[in-house]
């Protein structure tokens, strides 16, 4: 059996670092006179997983000194409910960060919600001007999850400039942005989607791959350049064989960890430094350094 090389990207972590800087960023702030308040949108489901999610972010700004404030809509809300909320949250001074919890009700698409939160109070980096804005340079309030995998990537110490990155998945909300971001180190940067052809060469080639395709064990050794660094984005439910479900990532992790020099996993790896990232773009836009 060979043994594992790939050091393991934590990013639990490396969330509790992030959250700790938050925490004086939010500090330094409230010391000026000013609070640092996010106000979340939620619509009732016929499960609790949206509310209990909420719950634990209300648990987790109250850590960091942020003051939290749930907008809980009636189950099946209508769009014109969910959007008139959202720009009331906007006129409101009051207000420094807003944010959606999804899903929507069935027939409502979050991008035409999403699209309406202020640039400047978009802490998930999903209104369309602040993904725009990235591109030029001239934000950095960019979406949760490319800022984690950004972070987590920079966190390996390696140097960006001129290396070959390979983005597998071309999402509007994570594979994009990635890229974007990566692009901004002056990176050499690859973007893959399901037509990409000769995509195992190209992969094999990234100094740098990042899976983001949402397709259980998509990347194997085959893929990894011996010593690359590995971020998995992805987040599967599968079967565990034991008549229950478990979350995997796009990455076989077991073969690829022999393989690459560093590698994250799945759970523990984006998903907390995710979290980490929206409450430092909360912090960011209270202070108005955006």
């Amino acid at each position: 059996m060979t043994a594992r090389t790939a050091t393991i990207i934590d990013g639990r972590a490396l969330a509790k670092a992030k959250r700790q800087e938050v925490a004086q960023v939010v500090a330094n702030v409230r010391a000026s006179g000013r609070e640092v308040r996010l106000d979340a949108v939620l619509v009732e489901q016929g499960d609790s997983a949206a509310r209990l999610y909420a719950e634990r972010q209300k648990d987790t700004c109250a850590e960091l000194g942020i003051e939290y404030h749930l907008h809980t809509l009636r189950e099946g809300a209508a769009f014109e409910d969910i959007a008139g909320r959202v720009l009331l949250l906007n006129e409101d001074d009051r207000v420094h960060a807003v944010m959606l919890h999804l899903p929507l009700p069935e027939g409502i698409e979050p991008y035409r919600v999403q699209r309406l939160i202020d640039a400047d109070k978009d802490v998930e980096g999903v209104n369309p001007a602040n993904i725009g804005n990235i591109v030029y340079g001239r934000s950095s309030l960019a979406p949760c999850t490319a800022l984690a995998t950004l972070n987590m990537i920079l966190s390996t110490g390696v140097e960006l400039r001129g290396k070959r990155c390979v983005v597998v998945g071309a999402g509007d909300v994570v594979g994009k942005p990635i890229a974007v971001l990566l692009m901004r180190h002056e990176a050499t940067v690859v973007s893959c989607n399901e037509w990409t052809q000769g995509a195992l060469e190209l992969c094999r080639s990234a100094d740098v791959l990042v899976a983001a395709a949402g397709v259980p064990g998509l990347i194997t050794r085959d893929h990894v350049k011996p010593g690359a660094v590995v971020v998995d984005v992805g987040v599967n439910r599968v079967d565990d064989g034991k008549g229950g479900r478990k979350t995997v990532g796009d990455v076989a992790f077991d073969e690829v960890a022999e393989v690459a020099g560093a590698l994250s996993t799945v759970p523990g790896g984006v998903g907390p430094m995710t979290v980490a990232m929206l409450l430092a773009n909360v912090a960011k836009a209270a202070s108005g350094n955006v």
